[in-house]
């Protein structure tokens, strides 16, 4: 019995180990083969931080070895496809370069080729208040207020309407990167991007009224509802005042004056009446009195 046990026993131990050598050979297998080195692929990066509005020079790139198996959408390894073009958003270096980050090629650099197809970019002339003491920097999104006083009639007085929101803002001066720190920067004109509609507005409101800059989160895209203001709400508290059009002015009023009537011409003097007496026999007689000259 015992030797039957231990024939059993001597026969599974051979199939264990001849399981474990063919679970090894395996496993071993694959470990050499996910060593292999994968083909590399050449890709170019900067080789240093790319500011919006450079111009994009054979010096600025390198060819380096991209190990992944896929490249990033839009990267090249031509560089006779990337000099020459400006950048429209900041590339980090060692970054490759993509093609949606560059504006087309012979656009130039600088402010022009970041504008987008169907935007517009309008300077405005600020000063501390306007530019928000400084703090209105490359990238900032600010509301635009307009005070000034309706046509026609306006018993409220000058009014305060936002006319834009969420606009952002291209440059500062001809600064059109973004300071690192954060620190004001006092600069005569500020550039923002808008619509070809709001360019004509933004136009008109600059020579008509007076304009402020709001700064706002640039996180925050909400636009809020706002009827403006008035200088007669704020010293009696009254309704905002409504927008109702262009105003027109009042129409003249017509005023009847009323001339004072004649007084009634004067009753006509009573007639002249002459008794005659002839014996017993008496009689009367009428005479109209004669006219007076006037």
């Amino acid at each position: 019995m015992n030797r039957r046990l231990m024939t059993v026993l001597g026969f599974a131990f051979l199939v264990a180990l001849g399981a474990t050598f063919l679970l090894y050979g395996l496993i071993a297998s694959r470990v050499r083969g996910s060593n292999q080195p994968v083909a590399n692929q050449q890709l170019i990066v900067a080789v240093r931080d790319l500011q919006r509005g450079e111009l994009i020079k054979d010096a600025d790139l390198k060819t380096v070895a991209w190990g992944s198996s896929e490249s990033p959408k839009g990267s090249s390894a031509d560089r006779n496809l990337l000099v020459g073009r400006g950048v429209i958003s900041e590339i980090v270096a060692g970054e490759p370069i993509i093609d949606s980050r560059l504006a087309p090629k012979d656009s130039g650099a600088g402010l022009a080729p970041a504008i987008p197809i169907g935007k517009r970019a309008v300077a405005l002339r600020v000063n501390d208040v306007v530019g928000v003491s400084g703090y209105v920097l490359p990238g900032s999104r600010v509301d635009v207020l307009i005070t000034g006083n309706a046509p026609g009639q306006n018993p409220q007085g000058p009014e305060i309407r936002t006319i834009l929101q969420n606009v952002e803002v291209l440059s500062a001066g001809t600064n059109i990167q973004r300071d690192a720190e954060g620190k004001p920067i006092q600069v005569p004109v500020i550039t923002v991007l808008v619509t070809p509609e709001d360019a004509e507005t933004l136009s008109l409101a600059s020579n008509e009224t007076r304009i402020q800059l709001v700064l706002r989160n640039p996180l925050d895209d909400q636009k809020g509802e706002s009827k403006g203001t008035a200088v007669g709400r704020l010293f009696k508290g009254g309704p905002a005042p409504e927008d109702k059009g262009p105003r027109r002015p009042a129409a003249p009023r017509t005023v009847v004056v009323k001339a004072p009537e004649p007084p009634p011409p004067p009753p006509p003097p009573p007639p002249i009446v002459v008794e005659l007496l002839k014996g017993p026999t008496r009689s009367s007689q009428n005479f109209e009195p004669a006219p007076v000259a006037p």
